[in-house]
């Protein structure tokens, strides 16, 4: 056991948990009991606030864990990480806008809620609120795996319940506070875990590097070790076979990103469209963070001794566990806890943040639209609340009973899942020429397709015949026999096939349904709904208390 670092770590988790149970009266509305309040802090916050929440809320414990794991092991192609956070901003900055104003005008809590008033379809609503669960456990779970290689780096690393322990104490505290406390808890504690994190990486990159004689030996000692290795898909440089891969992974990652649930709760909680504009042109600071971040793993190569730790568990090298080694053995015992709890810290807040959304999916398009259609905004509360519960035992039950590595292969599925909704969530905002029926084809083919091509991608390190990875070569692309890019070792993102497949299908059948006139639903929108700003003082989301 690490005891200074466990000590230091426990005292700062402890000390956000507090600050998760005082966020219930920051900033508090009337009661907790709405929607509004406990699932959207109110929709009031400001730039800083949404700033901090939507940073911590998209840049996680796995993120920081796991994209220099990924440099370590593989190299230039962990770097896809940067380029898509730059991309990001400028594809996502008026579709965010629309979507805030016509939340904004009709009460909106989720992207579900705005597909049903788009459309008017219960069908449609409930694929996507689906489709958004089922993307979003995998996420909330792989949480965990940052925070268990924290607490393995730290001793704690036993088999079983018992040494699952730790784990479930800290999920029982986040439990209760976002339980109690709502949107408001990973709000306030965001602050607290971006200074931290803005801190240990500051140090690290400035420390580390002149500790370990520059940025030329920490890059020659990462070209030796990919240049011994037999694999071809590694190196500090990208080649032929995985050029393609980068880019579409990049772009996909990008257009994937805040089709998630809980990318759009941090937006729709901002008071106004000022604050999204202000936070899309800032929040690209945080691709600095994670460039510095990534090439922390060129760096854990060039220290000696630094090697995953073997989870007992399983009996396998954890990967995860890279970072945390690397702070280890390089920082003192007290710096060393201050950066295991900012990744451990960095783990609550989109954990928090993700039940959250996941929780008002279910309340709101699941169990108010189909099970308990007079539902007051208390029993709306109430059941959110129970429901963010259950998300996150689900999440702890799937790191306790299923292999962890398994959950990161899930993370990848959860990529590939969520760009199925783009069509419904993100093009509606600007066209309904898309057809309900042309979506939910669309949606059935690409969802069907990318499962299968996902299904038969191997991973011979990991000893695993299915869902290895995403990355597909192009000559394992089969069309019902046939081959069309022979067979070619170039590599692409699965996300970027589904999402074609589901377009092409969509369009194919709305076509049709337009051409023997097949009704469309009845859109409950309208054009001024999409331009609402938060000058109108007088405008109160529609159902709000």
């Amino acid at each position: 056991m690490r005891w200074t670092e466990l000590i230091i770590f426990s005292v700062l988790f402890l000390g956000v948990s507090v600050l998760g149970f005082v966020a219930a009266k920051w900033k508090a509305g009337a009661t907790l009991d709405h929607l509004d309040e406990w699932g959207l802090g109110g929709r009031k916050f400001g730039s800083w606030i949404t700033w901090f929440l939507i940073g911590g809320d998209i840049y996680t414990a796995y993120t920081f864990v796991a994209v220099p794991a990924l440099m370590f092991s593989s190299g230039a192609i962990g770097f896809y990480a940067l380029p898509y956070t730059v991309v990001l901003y400028p594809i996502i900055f008026m579709p965010l806008l629309r979507m805030w104003s016509v939340s904004r005008a009709h009460g909106y809590v989720t992207p579900a809620d705005f597909v049903r008033g788009r459309y008017g379809s219960r069908v449609l609503a409930l694929i996507i609120a689906v489709t958004g669960l089922v993307a979003t456990m995998p996420y909330i779970a792989l949480q965990l795996v940052g925070l268990e290689a924290v607490l393995r780096t730290m001793g704690i690393n036993g088999a079983g319940i018992v040494g699952h322990l730790p784990l479930f104490i800290a999920f029982v505290v986040l439990a209760v506070y976002t339980y109690q406390s709502g949107l408001r808890a990973p709000a306030l504690i965001a602050f607290v875990k971006d200074i931290l994190v803005y801190i240990v990486i500051i140090v690290a990159v400035v420390y580390l590097p002149i500790k370990l004689g520059g940025w030329g030996e920490i890059f020659g000692a990462a070209k030796e070790k990919f240049d011994a290795t037999p694999a071809t898909g590694d190196g500090v440089l990208l080649n032929a076979n995985n050029q393609l891969q980068y880019a579409t992974l990049a772009l996909g990652s990008a257009l994937a990103l805040f089709l998630y649930p809980h990318s759009i709760t941090g937006v729709l909680a901002s008071k106004g469209r000022n604050v999204i504009k202000r936070n899309m042109s800032a929040l690209p600071a945080y691709s600095l963070l994670l460039g510095l971040l990534a090439l922390l793993g060129f760096v854990a190569i060039a220290s000696d001794g630094v090697k995953p730790i073997i989870n007992q568990a399983t009996g396998r090298p954890d990967t995860n566990t890279i970072i945390p080694v690397l702070f280890q053995n390089e920082f003192s015992s007290w710096f060393a806890g201050i950066a295991f709890a900012a990744i451990g810290i960095g783990a609550l807040v989109p954990a928090a943040i993700m039940s959250i959304a996941a929780a008002n999916l279910w309340t709101r398009n699941i169990y108010k639209e189909f099970l308990k259609k007079d539902a007051t905004p208390a029993q709306e509360a109430k059941q959110a609340k129970l429901a963010s519960l259950v998300v996150k035992l689900g999440a702890v039950l799937v790191i306790v009973f299923i292999d962890p590595q398994f959950s990161i292969d899930l993370q990848l599925i959860g990529g590939v899942v969520i760009l199925q909704t783009l069509p419904a969530v993100a093009i509606a905002l600007y066209t309904r020429w898309l057809h309900i029926w042309g979506m939910i084809a669309g949606w059935v083919v690409g969802m069907g397709w990318g499962m299968f091509l996902l299904y038969t991608i191997p991973n011979p390190a990991a000893g695993k015949a299915h869902f290895g990875g995403s990355a597909l070569p192009l000559g394992n692309l089969n069309l019902f026999g046939w081959h069309p890019f022979g067979g070619s070792t170039v590599q692409i993102y699965v996300g970027i096939i589904a999402l074609v497949s589901n377009l092409l299908v969509a369009v194919v059948v709305t076509a049709i349904a337009r051409k023997v006139k097949v009704f469309n639903g009845i859109d409950q929108t309208s054009p001024q709904d999409y331009h609402v700003d938060d000058g109108d003082k007088s405008l109160k989301p529609v159902g709000s208390h």
